[in-house]
């Protein structure tokens, strides 16, 4: 299964990321090391959130990411809340559906 974890980030989140950017992607690099986090980052245009996509049987490793995060944990992220997402097509979905010939 595949579960997104969406942040909204502080108005201040770019002039503040800087001092906590290394932990943050070490923390990050981790996730996906162990086969949880398959991919991760900022929105643009603007920069008022960031997703994060984790594979798993269960929301906890992205809830767990959450509350281990820095930018989190310092207020850069403002709001979090992971959802599951119903993958469907492409080589990586948890669920694929193909439709009858």
């Amino acid at each position: 299964m595949h579960y997104l974890l969406f942040y909204e980030t502080a108005p201040d989140y770019l002039e503040r990321r800087g001092e906590l950017r290394a932990a943050h992607l070490a923390l990050a690099w981790a996730a996906h090391d162990r086969g949880e986090l398959v991919l991760g980052g900022a929105l643009g245009d603007p920069v008022d959130g960031a997703i994060l996509l984790f594979r798993g049987d269960s929301a906890e490793s992205a809830e767990r990411f959450a509350r281990e995060d820095p930018y989190v944990q310092n207020g850069l992220v403002r709001q979090w809340s992971v959802r599951p997402w119903t993958t469907v097509a492409g080589k990586d979905a948890a669920t694929p559906v193909r439709p009858a010939s």
